[in-house]
């Protein structure tokens, strides 16, 4: 009896748990639906509630909309015609704003929790999974004696990288302030990127590092020594924002992934790229390691330097850097901004800097502003130029 009575309670609490969600029932309300003509539907089941609206990242009507209240007690708004991508959005009720309703596909981005779907027919179609061969992520830490901690990167390695014994080139990819190592994956949608353009034959296979940027960090929110205490946050409250420990840093990384992966370690074989903070990142890495990139992408640079200390080694003597640079020679300098972004006249100047030292570049000046939209557009235009 003792016997059964120990087992009954070993068991109980497996019981317990899976019972947690024995309750859950599909809605049928289809939270959202992407019609014909790539209108967008959205419906919300909120009888008591007294206004509903919504907040997306289209450019239609600034991504914004009241839903209207049927006799059902279920809100519905649809969009105009939205172009391919991959759209976030948030549904306010009575003035509460959060994810919507029903719909289980989400995102994180700094702090916030973001619903997604996706409109096919072009940019959002690499996106998303297809039936073509997959490659791998793998989580790893690798030691920093710079920083003088453990930290978290995230590699993509190519389909079949597994099974053969072929070394690849190496792209470097840089997230932007209130990101980390998971950015570029999560809202970047990197992986997929990757496995769509190598199935059609548009880019060569590689490997995509995407370290976390943050120096006094080890690794994304929720993964680190601190645990739940750290907190999502924008990266200039952090130690170590734009202070050149990280540019310093960066050789370790280098080194460590040609020590741990099949890589072709030369300048030939190496490209570094990142949007915003990450873009001021790769632009002073590339800078003060002239002989290890022969590919550097610009996205939405964070170049304002106002706030910036110029005497700092890592920043200091721009004009020299440029031209040390220019004599050590590289493939592509590839420089892109959307005309509304509020970074848009920084990067200007940054180009006529170019310009006057006599530095070739490639120019892309896209629509609209500071979005995960063009930094995904970029990286489908950028990847496709690499290793050629």
């Amino acid at each position: 009896m003792k016997r059964l009575m120990l087992l009954v309670a070993l068991l109980l609490p497996l019981g317990l748990g899976a019972q947690q969600n024995v309750g859950f029932k599909k809605s049928n309300v289809e939270p959202v639906v992407v019609n014909a003509d790539r209108s967008v539907t959205f419906q919300v089941e909120a009888p008591g509630a007294k206004k509903v609206a919504i907040r997306g990242d289209w450019e239609a009507n600034g991504g914004q909309g009241e839903l209207k209240k049927g006799d059902n007690g279920v809100w519905t708004y649809t969009t105009p015609p939205l172009p391919s991508e991959m759209y976030t959005y948030r549904i306010s009720v009575d003035g509460q704003m959060g994810l919507a309703p029903g719909n289980p596909f989400s995102c994180r981005d700094v702090g916030n929790l973001f619903s997604i779907f996706y409109v096919n027919g072009g940019n959002g179609d690499y996106y998303q999974v297809r039936d073509v061969p997959h490659g791998s992520v793998t989580t790893t830490w690798y030691h920093s004696d710079i920083l003088g901690m453990e930290r978290r990167l995230n590699v993509y390695t190519p389909p079949f990288y597994e099974k053969n014994q072929q070394a690849y080139p190496v792209l470097y990819l840089l997230h932007g302030s209130g990101g980390d190592e998971n950015a570029w994956l999560e809202l970047g949608r990197t992986a997929r990127i990757m496995d769509n353009l190598i199935a059609e034959g548009k880019i060569e296979p590689m490997i995509v590092v995407m370290p976390n940027g943050n120096p006094s960090k080890q690794a994304a929110p929720g993964e680190t020594t601190d645990n739940l205490s750290y907190k999502p946050a924008m990266s200039n409250s952090f130690p170590g924002y734009k202070d050149g420990s990280y540019e310093k840093s960066f050789t370790e990384i280098i080194h460590f992934i040609d020590n741990r992966y099949r890589t072709l370690a030369d300048k030939a074989h190496r490209a570094v790229a990142g949007l915003s903070m990450g873009g001021f990142h790769t632009l002073y890495i590339s800078l003060n390691y002239p002989d290890y990139f022969n590919y550097v992408g610009l996205f939405s640079a964070g170049l304002d330097m106002s706030a910036i200390d110029t005497t700092n080694p890592m920043y200091a003597n721009l004009d020299q850097k440029l031209s040390d640079l220019k004599r050590s020679g590289y493939g592509l300098f590839w420089i892109a901004i959307g005309k509304d972004d509020f970074l848009y006249d920084a990067n200007q100047q940054f180009i006529d800097r170019m310009k006057k030292q006599g530095l070739d570049y490639q120019y892309v000046e896209s629509t609209r502003g500071h979005i995960w939209a063009n930094w995904r557009a970029y990286l489908l235009q950028f990847a496709p130029l690499l290793f050629k």
